[in-house]
């Protein structure tokens, strides 16, 4: 149960994290509109290149998503060759995937404009916030499971 005393400052900290979210997805979206693509493809781009040689199915489980859900945009990223989706060398019908150097090349953009908003925040904010930063965010992600 939300303490009701507290309903306007947690009602201004949903809105702090949706105008934040907004401005680090900004950037990327125009960028990736240009492409025809969306949040999902720049997801799948991130961590095929933070882990490259994963499996479908480890990505599956790294983005949250059904193997439903991760098929067609993986499959559009293939498919413009920005994804490369390897067999297994030991199990055939595992498919690993890796970036292509175009694939690279547009991660890097979409990220870059991400690290660099980061980069100066975090400048702006000292080391004592962004620890801080780091510290609500995990504790967020590990809220959910």
């Amino acid at each position: 149960m939300v303490d009701l005393n507290r309903q306007a400052e947690l009602r201004e900290a949903i809105e702090l994290f949706f105008f934040g979210y907004r401005a680090f997805t900004a950037p990327p979206d125009r960028l990736l509109e240009t492409w025809g693509l969306g949040r999902v493809h720049h997801r799948v781009l991130y961590f095929v290149a933070r882990q490259p040689g994963i499996a479908v199915t480890a990505l599956q489980g790294v983005l949250g998503v059904s193997k439903q859900a991760l098929n067609g945009p993986l499959r559009q990223l293939v498919e413009r060759q920005l994804v490369a989706a390897v067999p297994d060398g030991q199990d055939r019908r595992v498919k690993r995937l890796e970036l292509t150097p175009l694939g690279g090349q547009l991660e890097n953009q979409l990220s870059g404009t991400q690290m660099a908003l980061l980069e100066k925040v975090f400048a702006a904010a000292g080391p004592e916030a962004e620890r801080t930063w780091r510290g609500l965010m995990a504790a967020l992600k590990d809220a959910t499971g």
